[in-house]
């Protein structure tokens, strides 16, 4: 809210040049009077609420205990008087430390203690924070800075915050008295010795409050002294026409300070974890997507609204041999910073489960398992699901988590049926997979609850909602880019009643062009090498390659001769045509083989040194049934253009 110029009433706080309080415009009394009114205005009862909606709280009146039902009346002329009586006193400090315990973060603890002081306790507040704020244990930087927060006077709209960049800035050595009373966090009047250096600085903004050098005990100040660290300080100033404060009031002033720097504690603590949590689970997410030959795909993840914590939802694109790829997306139950420590534990544990080539539903065993492992009452669920684009094929299991949503190339939704299984950690219960067409030009979308689900919308009408809209983005665009897709159907959220994290994943399935692949299965015998020599120049000779010819059938040879070597099982012998040219040989021997330098007088060892020389990329993964070895080439420019061009 904008300050008012000197002419828009009373209250109004009006800034100078650079945004800070003008001092010689600041009057500070007691509230502001109805010329119109027989009797002075006073605080509203818990009946008649505030002007923010939020009620009164029970706050002590002056010398008449707490507002409420019983106490609809007061003489004016108490209206304004600070509680005198132990009991008010008692009852004040109960409804005002309450009121100051329910703030969430930094700003609405200090907006609760300004309500709580004015105008009962004080008629003008100003709150100095430390600069930088300090978070934990960790002894802050020196020297001691504070910096002005913010002012409030009279009535509760004449709050002014002051911006970062037009604060005023109090330097105060640690050596100083008043820095030794800070951090000793006692409250003093303000004729205490002690802050006589500071005190010009202090009060600058209301530098015309005070008629003599000292505002005497018509000033308190009190340190912000959190569990470990001063945390800033809060001025309360009284007008003129009111009592000045007594050594009770320090007492009250010293006990609101110390539940508010307890509240400013806890909010900067919680705003670190948040940051830390945010980041933590930022890193473990993928940073950008692999980009398999057969399927395009995109990714959205959007962190829960601001009031609630970091959530462990998580996706993932993992390639795997054979040009398939392994679709994604896990939800870790809670909002906490253990919840985005569990999710990046699990997700690891997949990406190494993924890596060994198991079928879905061995994925989700061996990660329930990890998950018990853990120790931890968190609970995930997750959907796994495997794309062939070679044979158009998903194959899919599901722990406890929401069905997947393909959309066809005829624009219709649906919503694939797959066994429910129990969520990750249960434990003891076992997962399914099923396998179904994953036609061309189809598109298959994975998300979390937070995208469906809402305070004001059950997870169902939240997937036909989703649903409908994919089917409206592919009545719009014939065949919509998962990028588009992604984009439509976050605009079902409910952004005023979202209160979880989001994760999205689309997959496009473009399949891979049946005459861009050549597949065989051999025998482990001594002419297989040769064998393989001939089937491979016959299917580079059909894909237009002859200049490739002598080196993939001399990497082919060497290849599928170490296989013949270890396998007890007929030889797969895989050719894929992309962007490059990739071999897959794979056998049923676990051993993974290594490549070492061979010594002069050895017979063999030279094989896998030509295929790292020869080459542009090679590598083996073990798989459950065995191994493969594979190797890439780069296929010549012209060639490529070549086959783009054909019709």
């Amino acid at each position: 809210m904008e300050p008012r110029t000197p002419g828009q009433g009373p209250g109004r706080l009006p800034t100078g040049s650079g945004g800070r309080p003008a001092p010689h415009d600041l009057t500070v009394s007691a509230a502001p009077v109805d010329p119109g009114a027989t009797t002075r205005s006073r605080p509203p009862s818990p009946g008649s609420g505030r002007s923010d909606g939020v009620p009164a709280e029970g706050l002590i009146l002056p010398g008449r205990g707490a507002t409420g039902p019983d106490s609809d009346e007061r003489p004016a002329d108490e209206a304004e008087r600070a509680p005198e009586t132990p009991s008010d006193r008692l009852r004040y400090l109960e409804a005002a430390t309450r009121r100051i315990a329910r703030g969430l973060d930094l700003d609405e603890t200090l907006r609760e203690l300004r309500r709580a002081v004015i105008p009962t306790f004080a008629d003008a507040i100003l709150v100095h924070l430390r600069d930088p704020l300090p978070t934990g244990e960790r002894p802050p930087p020196d020297p001691l800075v504070l910096r002005l927060h913010s002012i409030a006077q009279g009535p509760e709209d004449s709050v002014t915050a002051v911006p970062p960049g037009a604060a005023a800035f109090v330097h105060l050595p640690v050596t100083g008295r008043f820095a030794e009373l800070l951090l000793a966090g006692r409250p003093v009047f303000g004729d205490a010795p002690e802050i006589a250096p500071a005190m010009t600085e202090l009060l600058e903004p209301v530098a015309s409050m005070p008629a003599t050098p000292s505002p005497g005990r018509r000033l308190i100040i009190a340190p912000l002294y959190g569990r470990h660290h001063v945390m800033g300080t809060v001025a309360l100033l009284r007008g003129a026409d009111r009592l000045a404060f007594t050594a009770d009031d320090l007492l009250v002033a010293s006990q609101l300070a110390t539940h508010t720097a307890f509240g400013v504690d806890k909010a900067m603590l919680y705003g670190h974890e948040a940051s830390l949590a945010d980041a933590l689970q930022l890193t473990m997410l993928p940073s950008s997507l692999p980009e398999p030959t057969g399927v395009r795909l995109a990714s959205r993840y959007l962190p829960a609204a601001e009031t609630s914590q970091v959530g462990g939802d998580w996706y993932d694109a993992i390639p795997l041999p054979g040009n398939r790829v392994a679709l994604v997306v896990g939800d870790v139950m809670g909002h906490s910073m253990t919840s985005a420590a569990i999710m990046g534990q699990l997700r690891t544990t997949v990406q190494t489960l993924a890596g060994l080539d198991l079928p879905p539903e061995e994925v989700l065993h061996h990660l329930d398992e990890q998950a018990q492992r853990l120790g931890s009452e968190h609970m995930a669920t997750c959907l796994y699901a495997i794309y062939d684009p070679i044979s158009q094929r998903l194959l899919m299991a599901d722990a406890g988590h929401l069905p997947p949503v393909l959309l066809h190339p005829n624009g219709a939704g649906e919503v694939l049926q797959v066994p429910p299984g129990a969520p990750i950690g249960v434990g003891g219960v076992p997962f399914e997979s099923v396998e179904m067409p994953a036609p061309r030009g189809a598109t298959l979308l994975l998300y979390t609850d937070g995208l469906v689900e809402s305070r004001t919308r059950d997870v169902w009408t939240g997937v036909e909602l989703l649903c409908a809209r994919l089917q409206a983005a592919a009545a719009v665009v014939t065949s919509p880019p998962p990028e588009m897709l992604c984009d439509a159907v976050l605009t079902i959220l409910d952004q005023d009643a979202r209160d979880d994290d989001v994760a999205l994943l689309a997959a496009r399935f473009d399949g891979f062009p049946s005459l861009n692949v050549a597949y065989w299965f051999l025998n482990p015998q001594p002419q297989t090498a040769g064998r393989a020599r001939k089937l491979t120049r016959r299917a580079l000779h059909r894909w237009g390659l002859d200049p490739m010819l002598e080196t993939t059938e001399l990497l082919v040879s060497e290849v599928v001769t170490n296989a013949v070597r270890y396998a007890s099982r007929p030889i797969a012998l895989r050719l894929l045509r992309t962007d490059v040219l990739r071999c897959e040989v794979g056998d049923d021997s676990p051993q993974v083989p290594r490549m070492r330098r061979a010594q002069a007088g050895d017979e063999g060892g030279r094989g896998l040194f030509l295929v790292d020389r020869l080459a542009q990329r090679w590598g083996a993964t073990r798989l459950s049934t065995g191994k493969v070895v594979w190797f890439e080439q780069p296929i010549p420019e012209e060639y490529r253009r070549q086959e783009r061009d054909a019709p």
